[in-house]
């Protein structure tokens, strides 16, 4: 990763930091890469809203005189937010992975275009050490995921074993 960049002769001219522009640089892609997600999110979070507000509860609420947005927040949002926070744990670790395609194409030091050379080289330590680390953020973001649903939505208990 070029997160140095260093002369020809390092003892002429001292290494100046060019983290900066790096991250200007990924976090643009990250945000671009995003966006096809960020799509189907949306996507996920207008359908079970849409099916939310149609459901009787609703109704009543609008029908007793319920302002519309505290409507909207308290009931429908609460529940249809739900399939939508357990669907943001898997995008952890493509957040640090990368478009491979994307990633080589401008040559971003993001995981994904090492991953692509270590199984193009037969570098079985490097691959299986990125693929453990991915299968980490898996789990990692799946656990943060299923407390924020313990957080939201109040149907959820943390509960222990046997109870």
């Amino acid at each position: 990763m070029a997160f140095f960049q260093d002369g020809i002769r390092t003892l002429r001219r001292p290494m100046t930091l060019v983290l900066p522009r790096t991250v200007i640089t990924l976090t643009a892609v990250t945000l671009t890469l995003k966006a096809f997600s960020t799509a189907a999110l949306i996507r996920i979070m207008r359908a079970n809203l849409l099916d939310e507000l149609s459901r009787p509860y609703v109704v009543t609420a609008r029908a007793k005189g319920m302002p519309e947005w505290r409507l909207l927040i308290k009931y429908p949002v609460r529940v249809a937010i739900n399939p939508l926070i357990g669907t943001v744990g898997y995008l952890l670790p493509s957040l640090v992975s990368g478009s491979v395609i994307v990633s080589v194409v401008l040559s971003l030091p993001t995981l994904g275009p090492v991953l692509l050379r270590a199984l193009r080289y037969e570098d079985v330590e490097t691959a299986a050490a990125i693929v453990m680390l991915l299968s980490t953020l898996t789990v990692v973001g799946t656990l943060i995921s299923d407390l924020l649903l313990v957080v939201v939505d109040p149907r959820i208990k943390l509960t222990g074993p046997g109870s």
